[in-house]
């Protein structure tokens, strides 16, 4: 398992940003591990059940503690209740809903020290602009930040324009890029001002 640098898991906040393939979740997945036990997934393109397999698989932990607040099963036409550790929303398109089963799990959390991951935030942008969907991840983070939870998202490089990709960088305190070379997956982290660090293989 990659050992992540300091000065990602150190950051309050992180956005793993690249193209399809380059390992965005698998750094993502293994940085909520890395910050707790216990984290917290929203998940707008993957089942609760196949986010807790990733988990399981990526890091070699059990996934019991992580909550999963799950936008797809109900799309599919699943009806399944809520669970103490999952959390179903209609549709990722349904950013009302997340916000109100993320808040349930944050007034059932006390005393849990969690982290928060948000994947992806290009599911999102299918449904709402780019205006809407950095307010509605700003709103998150500051409520992770409140808990004192590190909060991380993620979003793919190239599928939308720079200036949208610029926009969705604000809300985090640092970047972590990721790229494949020779089919090698790397990664670097930048904050907004300052050089990235090297790339580095993982």
């Amino acid at each position: 398992m990659t050992v992540l640098p300091d000065v990602v898991r150190d950051a309050d906040s992180v956005l793993v940003s690249g193209p399809p393939m380059s390992g965005k979740y698998d750094l993502f997945i293994r940085l909520l591990a890395g910050w707790s036990d216990a984290p917290v997934v929203v998940s707008t393109g993957r089942t609760a059940e196949k986010v807790r397999g990733d988990y399981e698989r990526i890091t070699g932990g059990n996934a019991g503690d992580l909550v999963v607040i799950d936008c797809v099963t109900h799309e599919q036409g699943e009806k399944v209740p809520d669970t103490p550790t999952t959390k179903y929303v209609a549709s990722a398109g349904n950013l009302t809903d997340i916000g109100v089963k993320f808040t349930d799990v944050v007034e059932s959390s006390a005393g849990i020290p969690r982290a928060v991951g948000l994947y992806s935030l290009s599911q999102l942008l299918m449904y709402w602009d780019p205006e809407r969907v950095y307010q509605f991840t700003r709103v998150m983070a500051s409520q992770a930040s409140g808990e004192g939870w590190p909060f991380v998202g993620v979003v793919g490089s190239t599928a939308h324009d720079e200036q949208v990709i610029h926009t969705l960088h604000e809300p985090f305190e640092l970047v972590v890029e990721t790229r494949v070379v020779d089919d090698e997956r790397q990664f670097r982290a930048r904050h907004r001002v300052g050089p990235p660090t090297e790339w580095t293989g993982f």
